[in-house]
This record gives structure tokens, C-alpha cells and sequence, in this order.
């Protein structure tokens, strides 16, 4: 049975990115703006979706997201209330009494996240009462200003200590070069260790390719956060749709990112999205119809990454798709075929790639007449380095000076000194190290399979699904 999932924003960006989520999750399971079921003659009047993992389904077919939202200052989460008014429940918002932000400082969010503990436990207690079968939490936030980094770090610590058998996955943004939030290198580095010690997926957006990807999907030069958001809740939902549009896989959070992780250390994850057609954001744009051929080779093409691709060849560990649409599995194959050859896996990783074929969503119209397949990608590759080491980097720079430390000496769990931040950046580094690492054939050694706990007499090596197609669906 499929389990409900919680997720919770935080901070502008994360409260941003949610509202975008929940936009694109009502649209194609049929909610309006109101969070009634919409009740056309074009709609199937049976659902063959399940809305129980993101909606409670109250009386007169009425839903609400299983959402909460934390902030410091009211505007943006005052401005979902605006846009979708019925549809989330104000009681499941929670804003710092001071309203006045965090000022850009991981410290100051952390000291409120902590202060103000129990008041965010409770609304997320009570959530979890709704729950018949609960599975996990997903958090969205930025990693570079105050509160999504900073209260976002305290709730990862939270939520780990008090319910350690619930999965936990974060959508994580990642600032650009360009950004003028001069600590940001000091709450990149900070967060990263809670995302290391306590996520157990951490989803990249790196914000350099993310304005690149949205220049060129909306054809203009001055995108927008909206813009932006846009491109991210398609990852999202793709990621989700073998949850919301059930079958016989991949009907959980953990059966999907436990293909993607083969040892705790190793869960950050990239991601890649294409084509990015009407179903998903607000453009007029015409695709030419693809196939799943296409479409797999345009997701490992750099120019549909969601994190900037500085490595030449990536080392790639494990890689998951979603494909939607009229799908030939003959075009799988030949694109797992293509892959394989094209890139480079760890000589201790299968070079199968798990594919579930997901169903297009009954309540999204389609415009044109056209039959697109929209395909998602999570890649488990060395590709992540290059992002982890410009955290460092720029971490280290201004560090080796000790400048603009004074906002983070007046919260308590610096003590005066220099140990947080000495050990965070241990911790990214031991990240670090661990995917460097992963790229030899010796990685896995000391993990022994016992070969009574195994099925058959797979090679470890060489193993395939149980079509001996390579595809996992």
C-alpha cells in the first residue's frame, strides 16, 4: 500500500517552489485552485489516480495538500493563501512572530528553528494524525540564504531524531555565482553537513543551470523565480507520478531512490527533465512528437541538466527515468542500448538503467492533438563534484580570513568558535572523497553478498532485470 508523504517548505524559495508543486499536482489529478474536484463531461468520472500520498480527500469531494509551510516572514506564504485560496490549510503554516526574516543568515535560521521547535513539531504532529500509513517527508528549500538553510538544517536534525524510520528526501537549490548574498558560502557549507548526516536523497538544482534551462525553454533573457519554479515541479512530479498514477513499481519514495542509492554516502542526486511541453509549464512552445528514444537520449545531454556539467566524463552509479507518454518498448531498449555505450559506469554498477513508464495524467488537455513523451531523469554520477568542490572553494576563501562572522558568534551553537564550521566542511569533504572514491572498481569490496541471500546466480557485475531487457518497470 502506498504511503502518504509530507512535504514541507521552507523559507521564500521552498514556499516558491511549493507553490508551483501543488499547482501542478491539482492540475493533473483534477483539483482546482479552491481544492474541489473538477466535474466536467471530459473528465473520467472514475479515478484511476490516487491522491491519498499528497491529498487528504475531506467531505464533497474536497482536498487538501499534506503541506506545511515555514517561513520568517509572511509574504510569500501569504501570497499562496492568495493564489489558491480553500486549497491548504492555514493551520498548517507557521511564520516567526518577529516577521522580519532571517537576513541571508544560516545562524539566525537555525536559532529560530530551534527556539520555536515545538511549535513547528505540533503542526507537523498533527499532520501526521491524518495519516493512515505514513512513509516519509520532502523538504524544499535553498541551501544559500537564511531560513531555508538555516531552519531548514534544524528540521532535517529534528525530523531525524524524532521519526528515524521515516525516509526523508530533500529538493535542494543551490546558488549561482552571480549571487550577492556574501555569507552564502558560510550556509552552503553548513547545510550540506545536515543534508550529508541526515537526508536520505538529497535532489541538486543548481541555480547556474537552471537559468540557462529556463532561457531556453521560455525563449527570453529576463526569467523569473516563476520561470524557474516552473521547470523544477515537473522534475517533482515526474518523480512522483508511479505514486499518484499507480503500478507495480515504484509505488513508494523508498522503491524509487533505492535504485539510485547504493551506500548511505552516496544520495546526491541530479536531475534532468525534457521535453518541457504545456503539460508541465505556461508557454505556447511546439514540440515535434519524439520518441522514448528520443527523449532518453536528450536527457543525459547536458543541455537538460538541472546541475551544471563541468566534468567531461562523469563516472555514473545508478540512473532512474520516467518516461510519459505512448510508449514503444522497443524504443527503451534501443536508448538503454545507446547509454550504455555512451557513458561510463562504475565498474561495480550494473549499466542497466531502471525506467518506469509512467501514465500521462486523464485530467491534462491536450492542446494540440499532439502526443508528446515527457521523460524525467535521476543521475547518481561524479558529475555532483564539481558543485560540491565550488562549495568548498568559495567556503574556504572567505573563511581563511575569518570575514562576516560576527552575525553567526551571537547564536549559541557557535560557542565562540570555530568548530561548526570546521567540521561542516569535514563533513562535505568526506562526501567529497566518498564519490572519488566510488569511481574505482574496489568501492564495494567490503560489502559482502552472501550468496544464500540472493536469488539465482546473477553476476554482480553483469545483472539484468527479469526480462532480460533492461528495463525495470
Amino acid at each position: 500500500m502506498t504511503g502518504e508523504i509530507l512535504t514541507i517548505q521552507v523559507g521564500q524559495c521552498g514556499n516558491q517552489i511549493g507553490q508551483q508543486f501543488w499547482s501542478q499536482l491539482a492540475k493533473e489529478h483534477g483539483i482546482d485552485r479552491n481544492g474541489h474536484a473538477q466535474t466536467t463531461e471530459q473528465q473520467p468520472t472514475f479515478r484511476e489516480d490516487n491522491t491519498t500520498p499528497f491529498f487528504k480527500d475531506n467531505d464533497n469531494d474536497r482536498y487538501t495538500p499534506r503541506a506545511v509551510m515555514l517561513d520568517l516572514e509572511p509574504k510569500v506564504i501569504n501570497d499562496v493563501f492568495n493564489n489558491f485560496q480553500g486549497l491548504f490549510d492555514p493551520r498548517n503554516a507557521w511564520v516567526s512572530q518577529e516577521k522580519y526574516g532571517a537576513g541571508n543568515s544560516w545562524a539566525k535560521g537555525y536559532d529560530e528553528g530551534r527556539k520555536n521547535q515545538d511549535q513547528i513539531l505540533n503542526i507537523i504532529d498533527k499532520e501526521l494524525e491524518s495519516t493512515d500509513n505514513f512513509e516519509g517527508f520532502q523538504l524544499l528549500h535553498s541551501v544559500a540564504g537564511g531560513t531555508g538553510s538555516g531552519l531548514g538544517s534544524n528540521l532535517l536534525e529534528t525530523l531525524q531524531e524524532r521519526y528515524p524510520k521515516s525516509f526523508l528526501t530533500t529538493y535542494s537549490v543551490f546558488p549561482s555565482n552571480e549571487s550577492e548574498v556574501v555569507v552564502q558560502p558560510y550556509n552552503t557549507i553548513l547545510t550540506l553537513r545536515r543534508l550529508a548526516e541526515e537526508s536520505d536523497a538529497s535532489v541538486v538544482f543548481d541555480n547556474n543551470a537552471i537559468s540557462n534551462l529556463s532561457t531556453r525553454v521560455f525563449r527570453k533573457t529576463n526569467v523569473d523565480y516563476s520561470d524557474s519554479n516552473q521547470l523544477i515541479a515537473a522534475v517533482m512530479s515526474s518523480v512522483t507520478n508511479s505514486i499518484r498514477f499507480p503500478s507495480y513499481m515504484y509505488s513508494s519514495l523508498q522503491s524509487i531512490f533505492s535504485t539510485l542509492v547504493p551506500t548511505p554516502e552516496l544520495h546526491f542526486l541530479t536531475s534532468s527533465f525534457t521535453p518541457f511541453s504545456s503539460d508541465y509549464v505556461a508557454h505556447n512552445r511546439d514540440y515535434r512528437q519524439n520518441t522514448a528514444y528520443d527523449v532518453i537520449l536528450e536527457l543525459i545531454d547536458n543541455t537538460s541538466s538541472f546541475t551544471s556539467q563541468t566534468e567531461k566524463n562523469p563516472i555514473y552509479y545508478n540512473m532512474f527515468s520516467t518516461l510519459i507518454g505512448p510508449i514503444d518498448r522497443n524504443d527503451i531498449t534501443r536508448g538503454i542500448s545507446k547509454i550504455q555505450h555512451r557513458l561510463q559506469f562504475a565498474p561495480w554498477s550494473t549499466t542497466s538503467i531502471h525506467v518506469n513508464i509512467g501514465r500521462r495524467s486523464p485530467y491534462l488537455s491536450n492542446k494540440n492533438g499532439k502526443e508528446y513523451i515527457n521523460g524525467m531523469m535521476l543521475g547518481n554520477t561524479s558529475g555532483i563534484i564539481p558543485l560540491l568542490n565550488n562549495a568548498c572553494d568559495t567556503f574556504d576563501k572567505i573563511f581563511s580570513k575569518r570575514a562576516f562572522l560576527n552575525a553567526f558568534r551571537e547564536v549559541d551553537i557557535f560557542d565562540k568558535d570555530d568548530l561548526e564550521f570546521t567540521d561542516s566542511r569535514s563533513v562535505v569533504q568526506n562526501v567529497i572523497d566518498e564519490y572519488i572514491a566510488a569511481e574505482e572498481k574496489e568501492y564495494l569490496d567490503d560489502v559482502l553478498i552472501e550468496e544464500e541471500n540472493m536469488a539465482g546466480n546473477l553476476d554482480p557485475y553483469n545483472q539484468v532485470d527479469a526480462d532480460g531487457d533492461n528495463v525495470l518497470t
